[in-house]
């Protein structure tokens, strides 16, 4: 059975670009950019129906453009519109991962605190999980209470290596795989 994309009537176009941590597939509409995708995700995570390659399209190219100053250490704050498309649950775990500065973390229950939803934990890893715009609405920034690394679309080693990339403090980021 093929799920139907949340926003089935909406348009998203593609441009795939090369990273540090492989290549990545942003998504975008005419609202701004709705994902950033990963060369081993997961089917269906982002349900969305992209209909073209676009290389020039304006947020995309931007998007590239303010990776590329990420990667190289330039940027630590993103300035592009956002199309997330999600719940309400969702939207409000994103936005709470939008809330979290360069190169520090936030434990699952601390962003469940966060949203009023103290109990919600596991709903937040969820929700994080399915996380459509990685990097830019930094889900890596996540961790375990003890500060250990779970689960990442990207995997775990490019979460490690995001996470080294900002200096964030955490008890390990050498996930050797």
């Amino acid at each position: 059975m093929t799920k139907t994309p949340r926003n089935a009537e909406k348009h998203y176009v593609y441009r795939t670009i090369d990273s540090p941590v492989g290549a990545l597939k942003l998504v975008g509409s005419d609202d701004g950019l709705a994902a950033i995708l990963w060369d081993n995700d997961r089917p269906g995570r982002v349900p969305l129906l992209i209909v073209a390659e676009d290389d020039s399209h304006p947020v995309l190219v931007e998007t590239e453009r303010q990776l590329c100053e990420y990667f190289a250490g330039k940027r630590h704050v993103f300035d592009l519109p956002l199309d997330f498309a999600g719940t309400e649950f969702q939207q409000k775990v994103w936005q709470a991962l939008l809330a979290i500065p360069f190169g520090e973390t936030r434990s699952y229950r601390q962003i469940a605190a966060e949203i009023g939803a103290a109990k919600a934990i596991r709903a937040v890893g969820a929700a994080n999980g399915r996380n459509p715009i990685s990097i830019i609405a930094p889900c890596h920034r996540v961790v375990g209470s003890a500060g250990d690394l779970r689960g990442f679309a990207g995997g775990l080693e490019r979460k490690a290596y995001l996470l080294r990339l900002e200096g964030a403090d955490a008890k390990t980021f050498d996930f050797a795989g």
